[in-house]
């Protein structure tokens, strides 16, 4: 098994990563009651090499509903019949997890009303005083 690369230079090291094959459920008949191809990946966050403290702290905080007591982020796979696939599909699982963790949000800029904006607005708020007050006004005949 190869390293699993997440992004921007972030590789899982292969050796932390514990795959186990289980039997599946679902379709198949016979050949499911006879074959493990259900896959499950397990990758320990808080004892992983590959991070920095920050990404540490941020898949923790981001994945904290899918981990376990011990840090463990548990992947399962049995879409496909086949072992082979089900592992490709559950690592690809895995890597896109702990990128969408590693997600960081763009700051919000405030933005500025502008002069023109605050000034239209003003002279509208004006316009509309006028009139309601003119509708107020006794007319004498």
């Amino acid at each position: 098994m190869n390293d699993i690369p997440v992004k921007n230079g972030i590789v899982i090291p292969a050796h932390e990563i514990e795959i186990t094959a289980s039997r599946s459920s679902g379709a198949g008949g016979q050949h499911v009651n006879r074959t493990d191809s259900r896959i499950t990946v397990r990758w320990n966050v808080k004892n992983s090499s590959a991070l920095t403290d920050d990404q540490r702290e941020r898949i923790l905080k981001n994945l904290h509903a899918r981990l376990t007591q011990d840090g463990e982020l548990i992947i399962n796979n049995s879409t496909t019949r086949s072992q082979i696939q089900n592992k490709e599909l559950a690592l690809t699982q895995l890597a896109l997890a702990i990128s969408k963790a590693l997600y960081v949000p763009k700051k919000r800029m405030k933005s500025k009303v502008p002069k023109a904006a605050k000034e239209a607005r003003l002279e509208s708020k004006k316009r509309h005083s006028d009139i309601k007050k003119i509708r107020g006004e006794k007319v004498s005949y």
